[in-house]
């Protein structure tokens, strides 16, 4: 099996072929798109029509599954099994959602720039995101390059952020679209976290930026002077020097790493066309302040502006 990656960005994504991932991938094949992963952070993989349990077992080839957040309320109906998010405009019936429905708000924060469960105390590492259905407009997504956005900064915001941490929050992104409909169960199992604001990339030792819509404020910052710091930082790693648009189409597995990419959906008429995707992420190994230790001299009142 011959692995071919092609450029799709002059600093990150690259488009594999020469592999058919609805079956076993063997050892050596692996280990190259691991290694094309960590050169890249986005990779794409076209005509891969995969079921559901072929789409698990392929993610599985790089760590354990996270289970969707969206089956910690158990009065919800889902139509995918506990390892798919359903990143979807559909109900439980598989029919279009209405333009009022709950779970419909709860997605629209997916077109905010985040990356995946950095809310969670261990944050995702990995997602693959399969193209079931593709609405005819609209809809694609778009990646940023955290890594070429950090080497970017100067020197003296490099070494004033280096050490921070930033709380992360699922009611925090999703407050920003005006969505707050969580039971009791998800505010219990989903609590605000701490990460760090920048981290190492284990897979190419490149420092990275850790941001997300997720992240609210900078821990032991004035709130505002926290918040308009991550703005800043945001605005800044989604230049479109640092930005790549993926175009879907039917049968795409976009494989991505978390730890040092931005993503965010665009809009498509979600009232008319179908849109079905389903994504699996895969768990870090452990919370980031744990991976990367604070610095001894980041204390909060030497390192605030």
């Amino acid at each position: 099996m011959t692995i071919l990656v092609k450029p799709l960005h002059q600093l990150f994504v690259g488009e594999v072929s020469g592999v058919d991932l609805r079956r076993p991938v063997d050892r050596n094949a692996f280990l190259e798109i691991e290694a094309a992963l960590d050169r890249c952070a986005v990779l794409v993989f076209r005509g891969q029509p995969l079921a559901d349990e072929e789409q698990v077992a392929f993610s599985r080839r790089f760590g354990p599954l996270e289970t969707s957040i969206g089956t910690i309320r158990k009065n919800r109906k889902h139509r995918l099994r506990s390892e798919l998010a359903d990143i979807s405009n559909l109900d439980g019936e598989n029919n279009i959602r209405a333009p009022g429905d709950a779970w419909r708000m709860m997605l629209l924060a997916n077109q905010l720039w985040h990356t995946d469960s950095s809310f969670k105390r261990v944050p995702g590492k990995i997602s693959l995101l399969s193209a079931r259905e593709v609405p005819p407009a609209g809809g694609e997504t778009e990646f940023a390059d955290l890594r070429a956005a950090y080497e970017a900064l100067d020197e003296p915001t490099r070494e004033r952020i280096d050490g921070l941490v930033a709380e992360h929050s699922i009611f925090h992104s999703r407050s920003l679209v005006g969505y707050a409909d969580f039971s009791e169960e998800e505010r219990a199992a989903l609590p605000p976290v701490p990460q760090a604001l920048v981290r190492v990339h284990p897979g190419s030792g490149r420092k990275t930026l850790y941001l997300a819509a997720h992240a609210s404020h900078i821990v032991g910052w004035p709130f505002e002077q926290g918040r308009k710091l991550l703005e800043e930082l945001t605005a800044f790693a989604t230049q479109s020097r640092f930005v790549h648009r993926h175009r879907w189409e039917v049968g795409d597995l976009v494989v991505w790493d978390n730890r040092c990419t931005l993503h965010r959906a665009r809009p498509y008429d979600d009232a008319r066309y179908r849109r079905d995707f389903r994504r699996i992420t895969v768990e870090d190994s452990a919370p980031t302040l744990k991976q990367a230790p604070i610095r001894a001299d980041a204390t909060p009142s030497r390192r605030m502006p």
